[in-house]
């Protein structure tokens, strides 16, 4: 048997191994959902459904109110910005629908974000509230940077002082010699070099 024979024999009883191959490269998808890249075997793997969006769901308050609250899966961002950009978190649907049940109950932005510190503690806050010890945290940084930049001019002041001082200072005066000194230097300069 030549190799070319063997090839085509092997070729052959590849194809009739494997029918779906075949199969798949006669009949092309020409319409979505009707060959194997449109099913979806396992539906599990899809993930969990999300509940359709409708417009309550963007209001300008909700939105305002959700920004201010932290969502509690750790991710560190609120509400708002979880439930609509982390799909996969299961936290934020639950607390933005928290927070339409009381909207929608008649509770103020204001009441509703007390109630989740209520609960939740202080750390539901995206940011501190703006009294006692937490004034700390908005002035120390914006203070730290203003005595760094102080303490640098200031720096940079004197070595520039110290720099222009030093290039005024004029060199030393050579003193006058006489001839008889000037001989008795250029014989002590012969004698340490040789």
């Amino acid at each position: 048997m030549k190799r070319r024979e063997f090839l085509v024999l092997a070729g052959g009883g590849l194809l009739s191994v494997y029918p779906p191959i075949r199969q798949s490269a006669q009949t092309p998808d020409s319409l979505p959902g009707t060959g194997p890249a449109g099913r979806l075997w396992d539906p599990a793997r899809a993930g969990r459904p999300i509940e359709p969006v409708t417009a309550r769901d963007n209001l300008a308050a909700i939105q305002a109110i959700e920004k201010q609250l932290r969502c509690t899966c750790g991710c560190g961002l609120d509400i708002y910005t979880c439930r609509t950009t982390d799909f996969s978190c299961s936290y934020s649907p639950a607390l933005h629908q928290e927070v339409l049940k009381q909207y929608e109950a008649g509770s103020s932005a204001q009441q509703i974000i007390d109630d989740f510190v209520r609960r939740n503690g202080i750390q539901s806050l995206m940011a501190p509230p703006k009294r006692g010890f937490n004034l700390a945290g908005y002035f120390v940084p914006g203070t730290a940077v203003l005595v760094a930049a102080v303490i640098l001019t200031m720096v940079l002041r004197r070595w520039t002082r110290a720099g222009v001082a030093a290039a005024e200072v004029p060199p030393p005066a050579v003193p006058d010699a006489t001839p008889a000194e000037l001989e008795r230097l250029r014989h002590d300069l012969e004698q340490i070099q040789s």
